[in-house]
């Protein structure tokens, strides 16, 4: 048999959760030939694993690297961290379908989910589509990484219905049409359809999602059934627990209804009633329907600067509106202490976002006025010198004009006993970590190799065949992405090979690679030795090859063949 590449001496991981065994893996085209022993690779690329660990690649099942992709074909850096398929259109926002005329509105809609400026997407963003068909042949133009996107609901429904997608709910003609639109972008290759009752616009109003009614969803959900393709991605409203729960039970028995997967994003430890949330989605599983939670592997730590944006203020109407004035503007409101009034209203009225800043720490500061606060929590400078929180807040940052590092440490999924739990649950999916979204404030990349950094080595609540199934194998599985997953003769040759060792994700640092000279948030991958993404090598120890060999990847419930 002839080879195109063959990995010897690996401790191969194949993704089912079965105990590791030695061997070799040998690859023709882009698919794996053999598992076990190679005796003649016949001119094949030999990589010597060394007695690493050789497991598929990872999937990442909840990205935002839509509008990087347009500038950036690799998705840096999740590559490097043994990641070889991305799903993104997460959270009802995708870049397509959209009209010529619309495009400043779906910027908004992906600026204001995502924390991204609009100035980025309308340099980076060419809107050469109109249709999602057309977008996908975009995208399939080199890839580094597999791709695979969800059809967002707010612009699926923003196209069809226009400004009335905020208003009303459908007619049961414009119902249909987005049903067309939808089966249309599914038989060209797109995932499914996401949903968000947990974000708000620009103008602080809520999504077009929100005023779907439950006859609009269970036609798009039954488009999907008779498609035999696509699953439903949904962010429920996270603030209001009772609207969460509604949220669960409402897709929970439209999965039951059509059958088709519904995944919830994020159920995280926190303050919060999440084992009440957990709880819910166990016993929707328990009557059969076909519904799953998403978590994330690290603490929500997050570095905000107020010249930047904010995840937790974007959802407060009047913080909105003055974190998108242009900065000399954003500085004058944040001085007028009128305004500030309204502020701290606002932010109490939404108590679990006050708490968020009550436990957020000053992490660095520029004006000296401010270095007696760099390690202090906001909460404490509050009580000891009698002022509100907005106004200790707002007042460090003008000190340096709205550059100051405010860091929330520790608050939010950090409990290690618990999250072990969540990784672990078969009601559970791996993958909430955002890459390519809120890239001011946090790197979403690193996931992967942090939860064998963490959970497999340091803390040992996880094998590291478990682990290798989490990231791989289950989610192939649940997600229907066809002969990717596992290391198997026939299945697509995604693999990584990684020292178990050493494995780690390096520390948070910022880089200004962004077009037009932004900045974000980045990781570095530590110990995994190569990628390979359709049996070419992408990525050897942090470089990347010249390639490109990336594919669309779709959720097909279908038997191969069928």
């Amino acid at each position: 048999m002839s080879y195109s590449l063959v990995i010897r001496n690996a401790q191969i991981v194949d993704g089912t959760g079965r105990p590791a065994f030695a061997g070799d893996v040998g690859v023709q085209g882009d698919r794996i030939k053999s598992v076990g022993s190679v005796t003649s690779p016949n001119g094949a690329r030999v990589i010597d694993a060394k007695g690493n660990v050789l497991a598929p690649g990872f999937i990442d099942i909840h990205t935002h690297y839509d509008p990087q992709l347009c500038w950036d074909r690799y998705a840096t850096p999740t590559p490097e961290h043994g990641v070889t398929s991305i799903i993104m259109g997460n959270c009802s926002v995708t870049l397509a379908p959209v009209r010529r005329g619309d495009r400043q509105r779906v910027i908004h809609l992906f600026g204001s989910v995502e924390d991204m400026e609009g100035r980025l997407l309308e340099e980076t963003v060419p809107f050469s589509w109109e249709s999602f068909e057309e977008y996908l042949g975009y995208l399939k133009q080199g890839l580094g990484p597999n791709v695979g996107t969800f059809v967002g609901h707010a612009v699926l429904r923003f196209y069809v219905m226009g400004e009335a997608a905020q208003q009303r709910a459908a007619t049961d003609a414009e119902i249909a049409t987005m049903g067309e639109v939808l089966r249309g972008a599914l038989r060209a290759g797109a995932f499914g359809v996401s949903f968000t009752f947990n974000h708000l616009d620009e103008q602080g109003q809520a999504l077009p999602c929100s005023y779907a009614d439950r006859r609009e969803k269970l036609a798009l959900m039954r488009i999907m059934a008779e498609e035999g393709r696509g699953m439903v991605e949904v962010a429920p409203n996270l603030l209001q627990p009772d609207v969460a729960l509604a949220d669960i039970d409402e897709f929970g028995a439209l999965a039951l209804e059509t059958g088709v997967t519904c995944s919830l994003s994020p159920t995280l430890q926190s303050p919060s009633n999440w084992r009440g949330l957990l709880r819910r989605y166990e016993e929707w599983r328990e009557r059969g329907a076909p519904i799953f939670t998403q978590t994330q592997t690290r603490p929500l730590d997050m570095t905000t600067r107020l010249d930047q944006g904010s995840a937790s203020l974007a959802k407060l109407p009047t913080w909105r509106g003055v974190m998108d004035k242009a900065l000399p503007e954003r500085r004058r409101l944040f001085s007028d202490r009128s305004l500030r009034q309204q502020l701290e209203a606002e932010m109490i009225a939404q108590r679990s976002i006050h708490r968020v800043w009550e436990a957020t720490s000053v992490k660095r500061a520029g004006a000296v006025a401010n270095q007696r606060y760099i390690g202090q929590l906001l909460r404490d400078i509050s009580e000891q010198e009698g002022r509100t929180l907005t106004d200790v807040l707002l007042d460090i940052a003008l000190a340096d004009e709205l550059k100051t590092e405010f860091a929330l440490i520790g608050y939010v999924h950090a409990d290690v006993q618990a999250v072990a739990m969540l990784l672990d649950n078969p009601a559970v999916h791996v993958g909430s970590a955002d890459a390519g979204a809120h890239i001011t404030q946090f790197s979403g990349a690193g996931d992967t190799c942090y939860l064998f950094q963490k959970f497999v080595r340091e803390e040992k609540l996880m094998s590291l065949e478990r682990a290798v199934q989490r990231l791989t194998g289950d989610l192939a599985r649940d997600w229907c992405i066809t002969d990717r997953g596992f290391i198997a003769e026939g299945k697509f040759a995604d693999l990584v090979l990684f020292d178990p060792d050493t494995i780690a994700r390096g520390e948070e640092r910022w880089v200004e690679d962004i077009p037009g000279g932004s900045g974000r948030y980045v990781r570095d991958a530590q110990g995994v030795e190569c990628v390979i993404v359709n049996g070419e090598v992408l990525v050897e120890r942090g470089r990347y090859a010249p390639v490109k060999p990336g594919r669309i990847v779709s959720c097909d419930h279908r038997p191969a063949g069928g």
